[in-house]
Order: structure tokens, then C-alpha cells, then sequence
């Protein structure tokens, strides 16, 4: 084929006055061999199906790509695709997705290594671990999981503190701040305990798990916890996989957002675009934790097989 296409393009590049034949002498001789008569029945050759197809679908691949930070791989930009399709359009085959991707040049967002930021203070008292690395709660507001991570911008080092449902993966709360305090991570909680609030859902028996940074063992966080009813629960000492869930969402969001669109400027901008991508997150990245659902879907779906009473006069 591109072989056919030099033919094509030299034979325009002097307004006809090169002939095929010579064309196609020249490229046998620097090891290009083609006839004149596979160039004429090439031009003359009506495009396949496939071909038809593949024209169709290449601009679409191209925008679930880019209109998701450009992070999708080949399995989600097949599933968003097969999504958008019209009732009567036929399936999308995942191969045909790997396969145009190829030809377009993209791929999906590769994640890096997670530096850790807990600094621990041996002296203060810990919870226990009420978790035990069982990440899988069989309903929302069941276990909670909580992380901050540090983002560099040019006015210097931000912090952005995430708290995460572990049914559905869902982020409840979140916040960004320039210093590395207590109130980053109380931030967040409270806006997680709000969320839950408007929707009325009772947090009797929920469990908070963290590590062991100062901050998630502050005498504001604590209160924070007990004030609402929540049992706080920490895992061991250097163990990634203690809160593992955590990390993962925060090593997404480093792949996904920070190191995608930096350099960052600042503190307002790096707010800004957090807000979205956490909206994005919650409301239409698929997880396949979540059967390929994205979070909000996931716990609608629960809540529509299990009708959990809310708070009276207060709408879910």
C-alpha cells in the first residue's frame, strides 16, 4: 500500500509529467518492486467494507481517546464506543479497536511507581487494623479508604487528599492544599461525610482505614470520625498493601491527570482540574471492579436491588 501511495504521490508532484512506468522503475531499483499494473488496478479498486468501516470508526476511536484525557486503552475505548452506538448500529470488536488504535498511534495511559508521603510518629497511638486487607465490602459506606499524594507546580509543592468508597471505588471526598497539615486530609473527610449527608445514608458502622501519617492520627481527624460515628482503622507500618486501594486510586489520578497535563502552574489550577477529573472518575470512567460500570453507576445499581432506607424527609 505504501508503495502504491509513493507511486501515486510523485506522478502529482510534477503536474503528470513523470510516467508510471518510470515511477515504477526507480522504486524496483532501491528495492520497492511494483508493476505498473498493480498501481492502475489498485486506483481503479473500489475500498472494502472493512475499509468503509475502519474510515468510520477512526475519527470516533480518536475522539473517546482525547475527550478522556487521553488515558483510555484499547478495552475502554471499546466499551465507551459499543456504549454510544445507536440500537440498531452492530457491536464494535474489541480487535477492531486494538487494531485502529495501532494505526492512529495511540494507546492508553501507563502507570508509574507511587512515592509514599507518610511520615509516622512512633509515639502516638494507633487503631487497630479492622480491615485486614479485605478491600471488598458487600455495600456502600461500609468501608471507607483514605490517601493523600504530593503534585509539583511552579509556585511549588501542592498535597491532594482523596477519601474512597471501597464498594464501588467511588471518590466521596477530596481536597487540595499547599501544606502538608491535619486540615488536608479533614477537608476531604468532611467533604465525603457531606456527600453521604445529602443523600441521606446512614454511616452507623463504617470504618475509616488509613496509614499511619500524623495527620490521619491528629486529635482533628479523630474527632472529626467520632463525631460522625465512624470507627477508625489503620494498617501496619511500610505495608503498601495495607492500603492498597487508596493507592491505586491515587497512582490513577497521578497517570490520568497530573502527569498527563503538567507542567501545572499552581494551587487554583490544579484545583480546578482535579474537580473535573474527579466528576469524570465518579460519573463516566468504567471500572471493571465494577463489571465495567463507572462508580455512581455501580452503587445505583445496589441501591435499586437493595432498597436501604434513608434519613426521614431527606431524598437519595
Amino acid at each position: 500500500m505504501q508503495y502504491i501511495d509513493s507511486v501515486a504521490g510523485h506522478r502529482d508532484e510534477g503536474g503528470l509529467r513523470w510516467g508510471v512506468e518510470s515511477i515504477c522503475d526507480q522504486l524496483t531499483e532501491m528495492g520497492c518492486r511494483i508493476a505498473p499494473a498493480t498501481y492502475y488496478e489498485h486506483r481503479g479498486r473500489k475500498p472494502t467494507a472493512r475499509e468503509q468501516r475502519d474510515e468510520e470508526l477512526k475519527p470516533k476511536v480518536a475522539e473517546v481517546h482525547a475527550a478522556n484525557y487521553g488515558v483510555y486503552g484499547a478495552r475502554k475505548v471499546w466499551l465507551t464506543l459499543n456504549r454510544q452506538r445507536a440500537a440498531d448500529a452492530p457491536p464494535i470488536a474489541r480487535c477492531t479497536v486494538e487494531r485502529l488504535m495501532g494505526e492512529l498511534g495511540l494507546a492508553g495511559a501507563v502507570r508509574g511507581k507511587v512515592k509514599r508521603t507518610t511520615i509516622s510518629d512512633p509515639k502516638t497511638p494507633k487503631p487497630l487494623d479492622l480491615v485486614d486487607r479485605n478491600f471488598r465490602p458487600l455495600s456502600p459506606d461500609r468501608l471507607w479508604v483514605a490517601d493523600f499524594t504530593y503534585c509539583s507546580t511552579w509556585s511549588g509543592w501542592c498535597y491532594t487528599a482523596f477519601v474512597i468508597d471501597a464498594y464501588a471505588r467511588r471518590i466521596l471526598g477530596w481536597s487540595v492544599a499547599t501544606t502538608m497539615t491535619s486540615q488536608l486530609v479533614v477537608d476531604a473527610v468532611e467533604q465525603a461525610i457531606w456527600t453521604r449527608g445529602r443523600q441521606g445514608r446512614d454511616l452507623a458502622g463504617l470504618i475509616a482505614h488509613h496509614d499511619h501519617g500524623t495527620q490521619y492520627l491528629s486529635v482533628a481527624y479523630s474527632e472529626k470520625l467520632d463525631t460522625a460515628g465512624i470507627k477508625p482503622s489503620t494498617g501496619a507500618v511500610g505495608s503498601s498493601y495495607d492500603n492498597a486501594l487508596a493507592e491505586s486510586t491515587i497512582g490513577l489520578y497521578k497517570t490520568e491527570l497530573v502527569k498527563k497535563q503538567r507542567p501545572w502552574k499552581g494551587f487554583d489550577d490544579l484545583e480546578v482540574a482535579t474537580a473535573e477529573w474527579v466528576d469524570w472518575y465518579n460519573h463516566r470512567r468504567p471500572h471493571e471492579y465494577c463489571d465495567d460500570l463507572t462508580p455512581v453507576e455501580a452503587e445505583a445499581a445496589h441501591y435499586a436491588h437493595h432498597q436501604t432506607p434513608t434519613t426521614a424527609g431527606v431524598s437519595s
